[in-house]
């Protein structure tokens, strides 16, 4: 089992990865690569899909400081500029007024004397690869973790529904009471109204048979057992105990507008709060 969520970031020479991942409905894979070089794409999207089923995915890669190597002198404007300089010196000595000693900062200040570097070439694919790789394993690491300690989570919650859905069982013979005395009360007052005892055996049967929670019961033991499988499972099993979830709920919703003893619906709200917990944590599952 793994968590949807996950994180991974590398610095090797100037190249700065990251991969991250939140939970989704399914696989949205978004890839961040200026400057990258051609080919660089369909290989990060083949590598996160051989380990990623689900999940909102992000991977950004920079290279370098800008992309460019630093700024370079041009000689043509340099030269021109120490002429100009010089011209405006003689001119000024010439007509007897003084100037400030001129400088290299002042120089180097001028329009034109600097240029952009070349653009810095990006490393080879298979350098990109080591990294690529070394990436998405330390990312697969990191969501296999967190799943480790999701399936624990899940598996306490699972045995919470178990054990309450023993709790309910156990209740059965005083429920079956409270159940049998409402309804001799209730066909007390049919015979005293003057319905047939006929009509009266009909409708208590009726009742019992709405109110019985055993095929409820039955299918949460079932549902138990089917969740935990999952949880032994390999591979992706998040959307199958999503399902599982909204079954545990069904189940639970039943019990509650059948119980008729108040005990049993303390239990049955018990398992509505375990089975939402239950749900949270599931949607976190791949």
């Amino acid at each position: 089992m793994k968590s949807m969520t996950g994180y991974a970031a590398r610095d090797a020479e100037g190249r700065r990865w990251e991969l991250r991942s939140v939970n989704a409905r399914g696989l949205d894979l978004r890839l961040r690569l200026p400057d990258a070089p051609a080919g660089l794409e369909p290989m990060v999207r083949a590598a996160v899909s051989a380990v990623v089923a689900r999940g909102n995915v992000t991977l950004s890669l920079r290279l370098g400081a800008g992309g460019t190597s630093g700024p370079v002198l041009n000689p043509e404007t340099l030269g021109r500029a120490v002429e100009a300089m010089a011209a405006a010196e003689a001119e000024a000595q010439a007509r007897g007024l003084p100037l400030a000693p001129s400088s290299a900062t002042g120089l180097l200040s001028v329009r034109g004397v600097w240029e952009a570097g070349e653009p810095e070439a990006p490393p080879p694919l298979d350098v990109l690869r080591a990294d690529l790789d070394v990436l998405v394993a330390e990312f697969d690491a990191d969501r296999a973790r967190e799943g480790a300690a999701l399936r624990a989570l899940l598996s306490d919650r699972i045995d919470e529904i178990a054990r309450l859905r023993e709790a309910a069982l156990a209740l059965g013979p005083a429920r079956e009471a409270h159940i049998a005395a409402t309804f001799r009360n209730a066909a007390g007052r049919l015979a005293e109204a003057g319905i047939a005892d006929e009509r009266v055996r009909q409708e208590v049967a009726a009742l019992a048979v709405k109110a019985d929670i055993a095929e409820e019961l039955d299918r949460l033991a079932i549902h138990v057992d089917a969740a935990r499988a999952l949880l032994a499972a390999e591979g992706p099993v998040g959307r199958r105990l999503d399902f599982l979830t909204q079954e545990f709920m069904r189940e639970t919703n039943t019990i509650c507008s059948k119980s008729g003893l108040s005990e049993l619906t303390a239990i049955g709200l018990e398992l509505k709060s375990t089975v939402d917990g239950l749900r949270e944590q599931v949607q976190n599952v791949e």
